[in-house]
């Protein structure tokens, strides 16, 4: 019972490790071809795991294989137009100058409900609007509205919105982010006034954030009085 533990974490790191060394996109939006070698290695961890029988290697091989022709694949992608077509296909216009693109939509297999699906994902409710809907490559629908039909830029309309600053983490969950204190040019005594203020400490506090415009987000962990 101990070995299959064993077994198990193993496998488990070493697929976290793969899914770090092929990217983040692996994680969020994916190619048809990441997303085949995503499921292809799930499986292949699997079999090692439920079966204690299957030596080890026998499933570390296959999925260090998978990742170096990924690896492979991408870094000859990145130098050919060609094969990044055939692994990844290419951007289909679904919508050009307020009218829907039939025949693509058919090669594309997306149906008028689903369209309008991710038409309304993109807070648009009428096709007709829509100058370019373009399905990526990843499954994403790109859309770009009429002029007309977007709303006018700060600049355009004369006013100056306020500028905006990154808040920075300082306490996540009672854990002191000192890094970030730092990078926001603050020091210990510092956010011990803050915390002063509000009657608290870097234990009770579940989230404190601050920007370079001095706004600062504080709140206590639940249950803590």
């Amino acid at each position: 019972m101990l070995l299959t533990y064993i077994r198990t974490i193993v496998l488990y790191l070493v697929l976290i490790a793969v899914i770090r060394m092929m990217g983040k996109r692996q994680i969020g939006e994916m190619e048809p071809s990441e997303f085949v070698v995503t499921m292809l290695v799930a499986n292949l961890a699997s079999i090692p795991m439920q079966d204690g029988g299957i030596p080890l290697y026998s499933g570390l091989v296959p999925i260090l294989t998978v990742l170096g022709v990924e690896l492979i694949l991408t870094a000859l992608s990145m130098r050919s137009v060609k094969l990044r077509k055939l692994l990844c296909g290419k951007p289909v216009i679904l919508i050009e100058k307020g009218k829907i693109l039939q025949h693509n939509l058919r090669k594309t297999r997306i149906t008028l409900d689903e369209l309008t699906e991710l038409l309304r994902g993109k807070d648009v409710l009428r096709p007709e609007t829509v100058q370019y809907a373009i399905l990526e490559t990843n499954g994403n629908l790109s859309v770009f509205p009429f002029p007309e039909e977007m709303p006018a830029p700060a600049k355009a309309a004369k006013i100056t919105p306020a500028q905006q600053f990154l808040p920075y983490t300082l306490i996540a969950d009672g854990y002191l982010y000192r890094e970030n204190l730092r990078l926001l040019g603050k020091d210990d005594r510092w956010l011990c006034r803050q915390l002063e203020k509000r009657k608290a400490t870097v234990a009770s506090t579940w989230l404190m954030t601050a920007d370079e415009a001095g706004k600062i987000f504080w709140q206590e962990k639940e249950g803590w009085r």
